[in-house]
C-alpha cells in the first residue's frame, strides 16, 4: 500500500492525510503495479473502489483476470480503503487474506468495492467485492481481509492478535 493516488488513476497508491505531509515512498521503476490500468472510482456507500481494466499483461491462458492478480487487487483496494477512511497513527499491514474466487473476469473493467466492517485499536477488518462491469456486473470474488495496526511506524510491531 505504498503509493501516491490522484482523482483519476492510482500512480502510487498513497492517500492523503490532511495536515500531514506525505512520507516519502516510491514504487521501484518496473514494480508490477505498472502492469495494472486502475483507476479510483466511486460508488455510494462504499469505503473505496477502483476499477482495473482487463488487458492482455493481466490475463492468464484462458483469457481471465490471473487469479494471483485479482487478490493483489483485493488486498491493495482493502488498505487503501483504511487509508482514505482517514486511518492515522499506526500502519497497517495485511495479516490476512481470504479469497473465493466465483466466476472469471474476461470483459473488463472489474470493480473492487471495499466496505470496512471493522476498526480497532489493534487490528481492522474489510471485505471488498469484484465485479467485472461489462460482463453485466458478473459476481466474479469476494475477498476478507484483516490488517495488523503497527505502532511505531512502518518498523514499530505489529500484533495481529489485536
Amino acid at each position: 500500500m505504498d503509493d501516491e493516488m490522484d482523482d483519476e488513476s492510482v500512480v502510487g497508491m498513497e492517500a492523503s492525510n490532511p495536515g500531514a505531509p506525505p512520507p516519502e515512498r516510491h514504487l521501484a521503476p518496473g514494480h508490477a503495479f505498472e502492469a495494472f490500468d486502475w483507476k479510483v472510482v466511486t460508488e455510494d456507500g462504499a469505503d473505496w473502489v477502483m476499477e482495473m481494466e482487463i488487458t492482455p499483461r493481466v490475463v492468464n491462458s484462458l483469457g481471465a483476470l490471473q487469479g494471483g492478480l485479482l487478490a493483489t487487487l483485493i488486498d491493495s483496494v482493502g488498505g487503501m480503503a483504511l487509508l482514505d477512511g482517514g486511518l492515522t497513527g499506526p500502519r497497517h499491514v495485511t495479516s490476512e487474506l481470504q479469497v473465493s474466487f466465483l466466476a472469471a473476469a474476461k470483459v473488463g473493467p472489474v470493480r473492487a468495492v471495499a466496505h470496512i466492517l471493522h476498526r480497532g485499536g489493534k487490528s481492522a477488518v474489510v471485505r471488498v467485492d469484484v465485479r467485472d462491469v461489462g460482463a453485466d456486473d458478473l459476481f466474479v470474488a469476494t475477498g476478507t481481509l484483516r490488517f495488523a495496526l503497527m505502532s511505531g511506524g512502518a518498523g514499530g510491531s505489529a500484533d495481529p492478535a489485536g
